[in-house]
């Protein structure tokens, strides 16, 4: 059995499928690619494929990740070229590797989000951002199906920043104002989603954008603790490629005494 990890993403009005809907759409995918699954045993066998972290629906994701078993042996470069083109545009397949070490789901400790909040004032951001990193605690309720819940958000932030782009108008397809926010936020129990920040900026600062925010995971992955940064969890698998079978005769020479 083979384990190929990919990186898909939700883009444009694509983040608002739900994690069944992709669900649905990768199987047909995995049908359409004509992909060697390996399926569970049992009355009702489905295809071994493992997600880890979906993003909320809503949010658009560069960094979604999963994990599929086959039977026989595929190129991860092929098989993501496959796929891709049997997904529709906005959920695209951009990297495949073949699964060589353990724990990709531990390896998802951190997230790296942008906000972008249409017709508010950069200079408010700013504010609002100086405010929520001057104080060590931000409470903020959610609704859960367990009731309403208080929880910090502040120690989930290792990062938070109102940030300057100068991209094509594209970006600015209004004259509104617009702030772009940069955060970093650590996968802790319960989960502090982008929105949560949301609530504590208000909280802090009583910053309210008049319309929902656009909210787009930029990277997930390990976070390292000294440099702030968010590393690539299919980084390992790559460092741990098999190395290149060495000529017979070159293998017998290494063996022989000296």
């Amino acid at each position: 059995m083979q384990r190929i990890r990919l990186r898909y993403t939700k883009r444009g009005r694509l983040r608002f499928t739900s994690h069944r809907d992709f669900q649905r759409a990768f199987e047909r995918a995995l049908r359409r690619a004509e992909v060697p699954m390996a399926y569970s045993a049992g009355f009702t066998p489905h295809p071994k494929v493992s997600y880890a972290n979906a993003a909320p629906t809503g949010t658009g994701s560069e960094a979604e990740y999963l994990e599929i078993a086959l039977t026989e042996a595929r190129d991860p470069e092929r098989l993501r070229l496959l796929l891709d083109a049997s997904l529709p545009a906005g959920l695209d397949v951009v990297d495949a590797v073949e699964a060589r070490t353990s724990g990709l789901a531990d390896r998802l400790t951190a997230s790296v989000w942008e906000l972008r909040l249409d017709g508010v004032e950069p200079a408010e951001a700013e504010a609002a951002v100086a405010a929520f990193n001057a104080v060590p605690v931000v409470e903020v309720q959610r609704r859960t199906k367990n009731g309403v819940r208080t929880f910090d958000t502040r120690s989930a932030v290792a990062h938070l920043e109102s940030v300057t782009t100068h991209g094509s108008p594209a970006d600015r397809p209004t004259d509104r104002p617009c702030a772009i926010l940069r955060l970093v936020v650590r996968h802790v129990t319960p989960a502090v989603r982008p929105d949560d920040v949301l609530s504590g900026l208000r909280a802090v600062a009583d910053l309210a954008p008049p319309v929902p925010a656009a909210v787009t995971r930029l990277a997930q992955g390990l976070f390292d603790e000294e440099t702030g940064a968010v590393t690539d969890p299919l980084a390992p698998d790559r460092e741990a490629e098999a190395p290149e079978p060495q000529p017979a005769a070159a293998s017998a020479a290494a063996k022989a005494p000296a």
